[in-house]
């Protein structure tokens, strides 16, 4: 089997050259081609989830020898989250290469942040099924090394951290609550609040939930001080 050159410069992009070319197929085949494609990328995003997590918990050790356990997991949650994976999977333009049902084309499928994340994973098992683990390694520390560099040393996200105020302050969770939504069904806008039990609250607006909520407790967390 030989990649088309779209697939191909894909490979050039990612960083490895497949001796078996239908695994990087399998790998950007989303469930919606079920009807066309036989195998689609599922079984292989679940397993290159755990090879994500293995290297870059391997790579923060590594980066940090005296860490404790406490400052590196919320450095390997920021770094291994959907939202990583999927700003990983844009910078190298998974998007373009995904083959995609006709409903999942009409809604925007190349755009999804799920959609882009879960086929990182299954390159990323595609690659450690061709090549093994070193293979696999290098091709994810080529696209996550600058970000090992650079994750902060308490890297816990906003709505973590929010809860965690709350907490210390004797004080239930913050509760989120969508007080708006705009734009077509295949790209939403999501306007979020959030409200601490004392009234404070803040909004952000953003293209999926999870990002307007982090961005509503950052900006509700820079209000209410450390």
């Amino acid at each position: 089997m030989k990649l088309s050159a779209q697939l191909a410069a894909f490979a050039a992009r990612l960083g490895h050259d497949f001796a078996d070319p239908a695994l990087l197929v399998r790998a950007v085949t989303h469930a919606s081609m079920s009807s066309v494609y036989r195998d689609d990328n599922q079984r292989l995003e679940f397993l290159g989830d755990r090879v994500l997590g293995l290297v870059i918990a391997e790579a923060l050790l590594q980066a940090d020898p005296r860490a404790a356990e406490g400052l590196l997991a919320p450095r390997y949650n920021a770094l291994v989250r959907r939202e990583t994976c999927a700003a990983v999977a844009r910078a190298i333009d998974i998007g373009e290469v995904l083959k995609l049902g006709r409903s999942e084309m009409q809604s925007g499928g190349r755009r999804k942040e799920a959609l882009l994340a879960d086929a990182m994973e299954a390159v990323i098992a595609a690659v450690y099924y061709d090549a093994g683990y070193d293979a696999a390694r290098r091709v994810i520390m080529r696209h996550w090394a600058p970000l090992v560099g650079s994750v902060a040393a308490d890297a816990r996200d906003a709505k973590t951290a929010l809860q965690e105020w709350a907490q210390a302050r004797g004080a239930p969770p913050p509760v989120y609550t969508e007080v708006a939504r705009s734009g077509p069904d295949h790209q939403p806008v999501f306007t979020i609040r959030v409200t601490l039990a004392d009234g404070a609250f803040a909004e952000a607006t953003a293209g999926a939930k999870r990002q307007a909520e982090q961005a509503a407790a950052q900006a509700l967390l820079e209000r209410v001080g450390p």
